[in-house]
């Protein structure tokens, strides 16, 4: 199933959206749409929206192309004018690239819209953050008594038997335990970052190595049992379970993760 979904990432896909979709600029609606589609252009992780020409409330300008490297995989730190389809970019409302005819018939009048540059998202009267929400995509979080163990360079950081397991679709497993299971010192960071199914993460620094761990202080509904548990870049420490060194992650994800957080 793994093979299918890489696979599936070389090809243009798009999805109706059944909701109103709407998006505001400098305080006014920019775009309102019923006839939505999600979209993900060939190797972009990341579904964005596209909607008819007419669903956009102010004139439309061709922009240039840009002129980028086109990495293997296009995962959300990748810019929106990083293209791997044939189409024309175009202005919003001055916001040069902002948006996206894509050269396919089956997309004929729409245009793919730049997420991050407007202000706010709304599906229906819903804030969307971060980036549109991926029907197919799914997050379990499993409560496990299995002995969980994580070094840092040989040195215990953290030890366990009340983990939560998250498998998450197409990434790595995340080991998420308990703060007070944590023995080493964490010291916040100025990172935050945002995902859509979880909600906002906190960032910490462990034994000077700054973002190592995470945690959602205050998640979202579908991750709610993760509220303020730790997890650490498995790339960058060593995780035991059941007493057993697991590899790294490995792969188009993971390698893509190394790209945009600096892993090492």
């Amino acid at each position: 199933m793994y093979d299918l979904l890489v696979g599936a990432l070389r090809e243009t896909r798009h999805e109706p959206l059944d909701r109103r979709v709407r998006a505001r600029l400098g305080g006014e609606t920019i775009v309102e749409s019923t006839r939505a589609v999600l979209l993900w252009e060939p190797r972009r992780v990341c579904p964005t929206y596209a909607v008819p020409a007419d669903d956009i409330r102010t004139e439309l300008a061709e922009a240039p192309a840009a002129d980028a490297a086109v990495p293997g995989v296009l995962h959300p730190g990748i810019p929106f004018a990083v293209h791997t389809t044939a189409g024309e970019p175009v202005s919003i409302a001055g916001l040069e690239g902002a948006g996206f005819r894509l050269a396919d018939d089956d997309l004929a009048g729409y245009v793919a819209l730049d997420f991050d540059a407007f202000d706010a998202w709304h599906e229906e009267d819903e804030p969307v953050v971060g980036h549109p929400r991926d029907p197919y995509h799914r997050v379990d979080v499993h409560r496990s008594a299995r002995p969980v163990r994580i070094e840092l360079d040989g040195d215990v950081v953290a030890e366990s038997t009340r983990a939560r397991l998250v498998s998450e679709t197409s990434l790595p497993t995340r080991f998420y335990v308990p703060r007070e299971h944590v023995r080493a010192e964490l010291r916040p960071t100025a990172s935050r970052t945002y995902c859509p199914y979880k909600g906002e993460a906190s960032w910490w620094s462990v034994d000077g190595r700054d973002d190592l761990a995470w945690s959602y202080e205050r998640p979202l509904p579908d991750a709610v049992a993760l509220a303020g548990l730790v997890a650490f870049w498995n790339e960058r420490v060593d995780v035991f379970l059941d007493g057993e060194l697991r590899r790294p992650p490995a792969g188009a994800m993971s390698d893509a993760l190394i790209d945009e957080f600096d892993v090492v």
